[in-house]
């Protein structure tokens, strides 16, 4: 994010033209002197120009009184032209929706996104979070210096990433024992199996946060591990959706699923079973309710197949307010839902009676069949159209 001195703004070109010139000349000379240099940036959203269009677009702004010289290295003043084109990516039109100019002032942390990009990162695997959207994340929860921050599907541990370098403590859980112990085959091109010091650690270790490293644990999120009171700050996270990584429980199809009592032999291990999505949902919004502190924040990604969206698809619980639902676009009929949401009560006994018999608090069952959705919508489309971005599915 950058901060802008806004000059003039339109529809058109013509539109945009008539709004700089009316822009107080008191006000713009100041940057445009003789001695002083400068340079024209062009950024555009949700589509990509080549060299040669942006060009056409500076030259077509020689009309204002520049008098300086260009330097495009080290310039005393830095102009933006920004142009939107939508948030639909299936759909992006020839010409912008709204154009903006004005002069640089300062960035925000953007830096942030280049330095802890996942190509440049020690551990990786197919669904780790990209870095831009895992500090988005964080900055949702309002993660700060000193917070305790918890993902239980914690995957290769991106969230963590994000959130120490606000300053936050981090932990999380996952029912994979390769993926927590850095183990099994790489995800990288031309590397077979992960390496001895591929883990989540290793990944602080690069960014100069391993003391804030609490720990992982393998853990089934189904199952409660922790002493039911407010832990977390903030839980922040990506439940897999079955497209990329499965949806998995511990647990079995057969009646008797725990040893005899007398049983002397090794430990059970019990097999996976599925775990459905509204089930994944329903269990991640009560486990925030309980250990969540007050006005601590849950936010977490929601699959959802577009023609079939509507508000009550979105899960709710009692002790937890809904703060805002923003969507990222896959295709034309998947996309994903950030939802954050915000503890406004302790959990009291008729808090989970209403979970149970008030409609708005129950699973949406819908979500259990995004899979099939998922590809039967990937099969039944024509054209050269092909999804911008497959779900991550995980962290």
């Amino acid at each position: 994010m950058s901060a802008f001195e806004l000059w003039g703004h339109g529809k058109t070109t013509d539109e945009l033209k008539s709004s700089l010139l009316k822009y107080p000349s008191e006000r713009m000379l100041p940057f445009l002197q003789e001695e002083s240099t400068y340079k024209i940036n062009v950024y555009t959203f949700n589509k990509t120009l080549v060299f040669k269009d942006r060009i056409k677009k500076i030259d077509a702004l020689d009309f204002l009184p520049f008098q300086g010289k260009v330097n495009l290295k080290d310039p005393d003043h830095v102009f933006c032209l920004l142009e939107d084109y939508g948030t639909d990516p299936n759909n992006i039109p020839e010409e912008p929706f709204y154009r903006y100019f004005g002069r640089w002032i300062a960035d925000g942390q953007r830096d942030l996104i280049r330095s802890h990009s996942v190509k440049k990162r020690h551990f990786i695997g197919n669904t780790s979070m990209d870095a831009g959207l895992s500090f988005i994340m964080a900055n949702h929860a309002r993660v700060k210096e000193h917070d305790l921050v918890y993902d239980p599907f914690v995957g290769t541990g991106s969230l963590l990433v994000a959130c120490c370098q606000f300053g936050a403590y981090v932990c999380g859980t996952d029912i994979d024992y390769n993926t927590i112990h850095g183990a099994g085959k790489s995800s990288r091109t031309n590397q077979k199996w992960r390496g001895p010091d591929e883990n989540i650690r290793a990944n602080l270790r690069q960014y100069g946060t391993e003391r804030q490293y609490v720990d992982v644990l393998i853990s089934d999120a189904s199952k409660a591990i922790w002493r039911r009171e407010a832990l977390f700050d903030a839980i922040i996270t990506d439940p897999p959706y079955g497209i990329r990584e499965s949806t998995r429980r511990t647990g079995s199809h057969k009646d008797i699923i725990k040893p005899p009592e007398d049983f002397c032999g090794e430990s059970h291990v019990p097999v996976s079973m599925e775990y459905r999505l509204s089930d994944i949902f329903s269990d991640l919004l009560n486990f925030a309710a309980h250990h969540l502190v007050m006005g601590g924040r849950l936010v977490y990604w929601l699959p959802i197949y577009r023609p079939e969206y509507c508000e009550e698809m979105i899960p709710l619980h009692p002790c937890l307010s809904l703060i805002s639902n923003c969507e990222q676009v896959f295709s034309t009929h998947t996309s994903r839902r950030l939802i954050t949401m915000e503890k406004k009560k302790e959990p009291e006994e008729e808090d989970a009676l209403a979970c149970l018999t008030d409609p708005r608090y129950g699973p949406y069952q819908g979500l259990d069949s995004f899979r099939e959705k998922y590809f039967s919508g990937l099969t039944k489309r024509s054209g050269p159209e092909e999804p911008r971005t497959p779900p991550d599915g995980r962290e």
